[in-house]
């Protein structure tokens, strides 16, 4: 008889082992570590010693690669930018994306940062719209419509995460196309794929499915979660959009931040029309009228059109009566901003403002905090070409991604216009 089941005859309670092993092989403290994953938050010196990794400027290196990518691109080629899209987001919920390569899962890494990508898409586009489409057991499903609501989608998504089956790419476009195919022509067409499985279960022929959404001018772009497919890179190369492969959770966030900002057209898909919008009145909180939207009667505010003042909930929106496009005017002026973008700063190096003669600047002029590091010596920081004016990283990713204009030349423009006044 061994000590354990001498203990369990007499009654006695055993004791964990230290070695006792879960589910994947990993001992009790060596899961928690494997979870935390602590070792990539550090990096060696030049002189050998482990030292905190600066995820600040990362992922400052970060935003500074996609604004470089995204204002060369702008710069190179005479092109018109999509401010009204009709973007799709395809996930897929096989059984390849319950994969734990990233941490604790593909479904609920891509879950999170859908979610991140959706709030700053509406932030970028305030006049576009959004629809999920879910991928598992080889059929696509429609998980959500064409909306301009955020909190939506975010609330569909959360609620369907549940993996199987295989996955069917030519199911997805095909779906998709249908969709996609009624959209205005002034309209840019796109969907963007992240796909978890190495293999597509398709009912017929993917290359037909790719010709159509060539000629309906849709915009397919994918990010893979595993290696590299040939259908899917021939995917984007016909229809003109971007496919790239996920290396990890940081290059993931990185790749689908990239699809935000509104994408240079192309230039045989350009067309110039006039396009009518309606700008609705909100109605009164107490009131209740019945929603075009849901085909319900509903009590609080909305927004009612003004061709047939049908009611709707959320702007912007197309009217299911009469068809208008109804949007606000804060809309409209949210996306100025993308007709006359702020250049990119110039980044200064450490070694320039050292050279200065202690005549470097102390403090940030946007958010006035110290720009020195360790020691009283100048840390890193970038510079606006117009006004010169020196910035800290922070603030440079504000001004660019958030206010879109420049401090420093707006407090130049105000001092040249009081300084007129007063001649």
């Amino acid at each position: 008889m061994n000590t354990g089941e001498r203990k369990r005859l007499n009654g006695e309670a055993e004791e964990d082992d230290d070695d006792d092993l879960d589910g994947e092989g990993f001992n009790a403290w060596e899961r928690t570590y494997a979870d935390e994953r602590s070792w990539e938050s550090l990096q060696e010196d030049e002189s050998g010693l482990l030292r905190p990794i600066d995820n600040k400027a990362i992922y400052h290196a970060q935003y500074r690669r996609r604004l470089r990518s995204l204002s060369s691109s702008a710069t190179t080629a005479r092109i018109q930018k999509g401010l009204i899209r009709y973007l799709y987001i395809v996930i897929d919920l096989s059984r390849a994306a319950a994969e734990m390569d990233i941490r604790p899962s593909r479904m609920f890494v891509v879950a999170r940062h859908v979610e991140a990508f959706i709030r700053e898409f509406f932030d970028q586009n305030p006049l576009s719209q959004i629809a999920l489409v879910t991928i598992k057991d080889g059929v696509a499903n429609m998980l959500t419509d064409l909306g301009g609501s955020p909190e939506s989608h975010i609330k569909a998504l959360m609620g369907k995460l549940e993996c199987s089956g295989e996955s069917s790419l030519q199911n997805a476009l095909e779906l998709v196309h249908g969709y996609l195919n009624q959209i205005p022509s002034y309209g840019h067409r796109e969907v963007l794929i992240l796909y978890s499985a190495l293999s597509t279960c398709d009912p017929g022929d993917i290359m037909e499915t790719i010709q159509k959404c060539k000629k309906s001018k849709i915009r397919c772009s994918v990010i893979g979660l595993s290696a590299e497919m040939f259908i899917c890179k021939h995917l984007c190369q016909e229809t003109g959009g971007l496919y790239s492969v996920a290396m990890d959770e940081a290059h993931l966030k990185e790749l689908i931040l990239e699809h935000a900002p509104p994408p240079p057209a192309i230039a045989e898909y350009a067309i110039a029309n006039l396009i009518k919008m309606g700008f609705p009145q909100r109605a009164a909180e107490a009131s209740i009228s019945i929603c075009s939207c849901h085909k319900e009667a509903k009590v609080g505010a909305g927004y009612t059109c003004p061709r047939c003042k049908a009611r709707v909930c959320e702007l912007p929106t197309d009217c299911c009566i009469c068809g208008l496009t109804l949007v606000s005017s804060p809309h409209l002026a949210r996306s100025y901003h993308h007709l006359f973008p702020i250049a990119p700063f110039d980044e200064v190096s450490v070694s320039d403002l050292t050279n200065m003669h202690n005549k470097f600047p102390k403090n940030c002029f946007g958010c006035q905090q110290s720009l020195l590091a360790t020691g009283n010596k100048p840390g890193p920081c970038v510079s606006c070409r117009t006004c010169r004016q020196y910035f800290c990283l922070d603030c440079d990713i504000y001004i660019h991604e958030s206010l879109h204009n420049c401090p420093g030349c707006d407090s130049i423009r105000r001092s040249k216009s009081v300084t007129n006044n007063e001649e």
